[in-house]
């Protein structure tokens, strides 16, 4: 998917600025990738089920997720946290 735009949740922006700095660097480097090659293998992008369903998630790093909604060639960043955010969705 090339020229996507990228829009940022109100809880996305919240949950980034209590993020470590570590975990935000690995995040702006996972979003160009996603830019570049959106099923890139080390994304470990996939579809959620259940209330979820819709969203999709992806990996930071083993912990950190990112849940995302696709509309075409918008992505919107919903959420940002530990695999427990699913829970708070």
């Amino acid at each position: 998917m090339n020229n996507l735009n990228i829009y940022y949740s109100k809880d996305f922006k919240q949950q980034w600025d209590k993020l470590p700095k570590e975990i935000k660097n690995s995040a702006i480097e996972k979003e160009k990738l996603l830019k570049e090659n959106f099923f890139h293998p080390s994304l470990r992008l996939h579809p959620l089920k259940g209330k979820l369903r819709g969203m999709w998630s992806m990996s930071v790093n083993m912990q950190y997720r990112i849940i995302i909604q696709l509309e075409e060639k918008i992505i919107v960043f919903v959420s940002i946290g530990k695999h427990d955010i699913y829970k708070n969705l």
